[in-house]
């Protein structure tokens, strides 16, 4: 089987499954991320060699906490505040690894540092991924629906745009491959497809989509950048080898679990100012 046709394949299953859950139940789109995450877990592990499943029953236990049992037996306020805990967190472990990400000196995380970016930025970041249709306190479909669609298009016309025009290098040194006239390309078509889900759906107005889109396409990518220098410190190719022609989870969702707890934290601001 050639690599585009187990490519496509690969692709065309995980899309299926990810709309199926959202569409099907709660339940299962809450289950699948929790898969997701233990996945996105263990390969990240295996990057930063991290050994162990401390941390994955760790994230298992915020994620029952947050998903389940905040929702069945606290109030609202302490809901609410358990909720900003979690947010302040994996935003502010997020932005310290902005300046990795940034910077040309090698840096080496301790033992303790590698379980707080393993719990907050791929744990937080998956638990964000599963609490963002929840922004209204009902699980919206369209919502989610719109979010991968953005990221998904971004992803389609970065590399479309960036194999027909480009020339100037985003970031040589981490990604060699991507491009700036393939982000801009990206984030116009992901924006008209936030355009578009405005047009056709009733969630959120014209201004709300097009600021969350361009969050989501900033911090996604970012987050692609952050997990190509965590590949490129480890020399490795792919964060895994599950998803024929795709690599591993993280490589699938290394842009949405970065991005996610921005865009969690745009939409409450957007619904607060509004």
């Amino acid at each position: 089987m050639s690599e585009i046709v187990k490519r496509s394949a690969t692709g065309f299953i995980y899309i299926a499954l990810i709309l199926s859950a959202i569409w099907f139940d709660t339940d299962a789109y809450n289950f699948l991320f929790v898969i997701f995450g233990i996945a996105c877990l263990q390969e990240f592990k295996k990057m930063i060699q991290l050994k162990g499943y401390l941390v994955i029953i760790l994230f298992l236990l915020i994620w029952w906490l947050f998903i389940y049992l905040l929702n069945d037996y606290a109030s609202v306020i302490y809901k609410e505040n358990a909720i900003k805990l979690l947010l302040a967190l994996t935003l502010t472990t997020d932005l310290v690894l902005l300046r990795f990400v940034f910077n040309k000196k090698p840096i080496v995380f301790t033992r303790l540092q590698k379980y707080l970016l393993s719990l907050f930025y791929i744990g937080g970041g998956c638990l964000f991924l599963t609490m963002l249709p929840y922004y209204s306190n009902n699980f919206s479909k369209i919502l989610i629906i719109g979010i991968f669609i953005i990221i998904w298009t971004n992803d389609t016309f970065a590399y479309l745009t960036g194999r027909a025009l480009g020339k100037h290098k985003l970031y040589e040194v981490i990604s060699p491959n991507k491009t700036v006239e393939g982000f801009i390309g990206g984030l116009c078509f992901a924006m008209l497809a936030a355009y578009l889900m405005f047009r056709f759906t009733n969630e959120m107005n014209l201004t709300n989509w097009m600021v969350l889109s361009f969050v989501i396409v900033i911090f996604g990518t970012i987050g692609d950048l952050l997990e190509s220098k965590f590949k490129r410190i480890a020399g490795v190719k792919d964060s895994g080898d599950i998803l024929p022609g795709h690599g591993g989870f993280l490589d699938r969702l290394d842009s949405l679990v970065f991005a996610a707890p921005f865009a969690y934290a745009c939409i409450q601001f957007l619904n607060y100012v509004s």
